[in-house]
């Protein structure tokens, strides 16, 4: 004998209810995340390309990060190799006028003050560590204090640095050295300032053997100056190839956010077109439920 009875009927429903349920609740998540899943598991056979990806982009990202830092390193290199080139250019020039003139106002003054710029620039600090120092950073490179500790001073005495040169890994298998240390600019300017130390205080009328020693710094300050502006032409150069690879990595982080994304990103404009077809399903699965639940044979029997 055969049975009649709504109850499978309306567990088949009630089945495709849930079914057309879970289809609107990925959709209405897709959209509130903007996401195609909430795992990788959801991402299926192109997880492993997502996962590849995002490594390399965390790789480019951190290339970006060290050139940003080594950028901003070399850019105080410069500045400070500006600084201490234009203070030795203007006291060329006072030393040309004091021996053309034979006459040194202020010419003492003015010595000491380039001094300043010089020691100055080659202790300066970033993040509390000396610049030029090289790995010796607990102690400043330049060790005379004041124009007077050039006095008998041996050029290779005058710095505390050591040959160690800062480098950064900025792109792939590319190392770049660019550090520069105090004793790769300072050993003639040293020895400029002490001839101008032992000439003895210079006044307003020079004497012919302040005059001289002049002449003998003026020659070792053009020789300084040149082994200071190659210097600040290597740090131009390392700062040029250090923006390219900044900007190379970069790049290819944006390449690998939209292969990224054209994984993971939903397309928000399906999700809407799916999202009411879906609701529109279960409504309608809804109303034939309902129907159906008020069917009774009992109703057919009477």
């Amino acid at each position: 004998m055969t049975r009649v009875a709504t109850i499978p009927l309306q567990r088949t429903m009630s089945g495709a209810i849930q079914k057309s349920q879970q289809g609107l609740a990925i959709s209405q998540m897709q959209l509130n995340t903007r996401k195609k899943a909430h795992d990788y598991a959801g991402l299926g056979t192109d997880a492993v390309r997502t996962l590849s990806a995002r490594a390399m982009l965390a790789q480019q990202e951190a290339h970006k990060s060290v050139a940003t830092r080594v950028g901003t390193t070399t850019d105080l290199y410069a500045a400070h190799l500006n600084q201490v080139d234009d203070s030795m250019a203007k006291l060329r020039e006072q030393l040309l006028t004091a021996v053309g003139t034979g006459d040194g106002p202020g010419l003492q003054e003015a010595i000491e003050a380039a001094f300043t710029d010089f020691r100055n620039a080659m202790n300066a600090r970033e993040g509390g560590l000396p610049l030029f120092a090289g790995a010796q950073t607990d102690t400043d490179p330049l060790k005379p204090q004041t124009l007077a500790d050039t006095i008998g001073l041996d050029p290779a005495d005058a710095f505390a640095n050591d040959q160690v040169r800062l480098s950064a890994r900025v792109g792939d298998g590319i190392d770049v050295e660019y550090g520069v240390v105090a004793s790769d600019v300072g050993p003639d300017l040293i020895r400029a300032f002490r001839t101008l130390a032992e000439a003895g205080p210079i006044g307003e009328k020079p004497t012919d053997a302040q005059k001289l020693a002049m002449r003998q710094a003026i020659g070792e300050l053009d020789a300084g100056v040149t082994d200071l502006r190659a210097v600040n032409g290597e740090v131009g150069r390392k700062q040029n190839q250090i923006e390219t690879m900044g900007v190379r990595a970069e790049d290819r982080a944006l390449l690998l956010e939209e292969v990224i994304g054209s994984v993971e990103d939903a397309d928000l404009g399906q999700v809407a077109i799916d999202i009411a077809q879906r609701k529109s399903i279960l409504e309608a699965s809804y109303s034939v439920f309902s129907q159906l639940s008020g069917l009774s044979l009992a109703n057919f029997l009477r």
